[in-house]
């Protein structure tokens, strides 16, 4: 069987579904995701940044040719893409594709981890054994460094800064302390910045101990199977905390002053 996999989202919409999209293995799989994350997807036959396919053009204007032909190709088409939008899920059942929709997001309900969520919506294409944890193979040695990542996709979401120096401080104690950035967060002084995600995940591999808000470096990190603290604000760890052997989750609470 010839499948294909489009799993659109953020550096943690991936890693989250990353044991979903392992289930999906075939004779012949491919992964169509967001481009900054084909370096993350290791199992597949053949991953594509979904920009470069020209799927975002089908339902909206004339696609590329060879488009309709490469999906045409696929024996099974398993997609977390278009299910929002009526009008490219019409198309592509017009078209004959053998295409299934899942829900991108889960219930905005407590209970259920998305890992397991996106577990559960495939079980009816796949007979696969999960435990549930994403991993992300790389063969490095643990050093002794701590790694701090203190911002996320959102502000709300964020430990306030002058506590992940304090933090710091304490952590110097023990262990060099190395502060991470990415190119879309705000300036961060002699941080570390690894543009590509497998570099940034073996790189995170390496640390003694890593410790960021809710975020998909945070995802990344316990997906290397580090050892991670991960500062939970808003959001709901009962269903958005990384998974992985040696993760721990502390809520915090923002004060009315701050």
């Amino acid at each position: 069987m010839r499948r294909l996999v489009i799993r659109p989202g953020a550096i943690g919409d991936l890693i989250v579904s990353l044991p979903a999209l392992e289930c999906l293995r075939a004779d012949y799989l491919e992964v169509w995701t967001a481009t900054a994350n084909v370096p993350l997807v290791r199992f597949a036959n053949r991953v594509r940044g979904i920009a470069g396919t020209g799927l975002d053009l089908l339902a909206v204007t004339e696609p590329p040719p060879h488009l309709l032909e490469e999906l045409r190709g696929f024996d099974s088409i398993v997609s977390w893409y278009g299910a929002n939008r009526p009008e490219f899920r019409e198309l592509t059942g017009s078209l004959g594709l053998p295409v299934t929709f899942f829900q991108t997001l889960p219930p905005d309900r407590p209970g259920q981890h998305a890992t397991d969520f996106y577990l559960d919506q495939v079980r009816s294409l796949a007979n696969c054994a999960s435990d549930g944890v994403p991993r992300i193979p790389c063969q490095v040695e643990r050093e002794n460094f701590a790694v701090i990542h203190p911002f996320s996709s959102s502000p709300g979401k964020n430990w306030p800064l002058e506590n992940f120096r304090f933090l710091a401080r304490e952590l110097e104690r023990e262990m060099p302390v190395r502060w991470c950035a990415g190119p879309e967060d705000p300036p961060l002084p002699d941080s570390v910045q690894i543009q590509n995600l497998y570099d940034l995940a073996c790189w995170l591999a390496r640390a003694r101990v890593y410790v960021g808000n809710d975020s998909g470096i945070t995802h990344l990190a316990a997906a290397m199977g580090t050892p991670v603290l991960a500062l939970f604000g808003p959001t709901d760890p009962a269903v958005w905390a990384p998974r992985g052997p040696h993760v721990q989750v502390v809520r915090w609470r923002r004060s009315n002053t701050g």
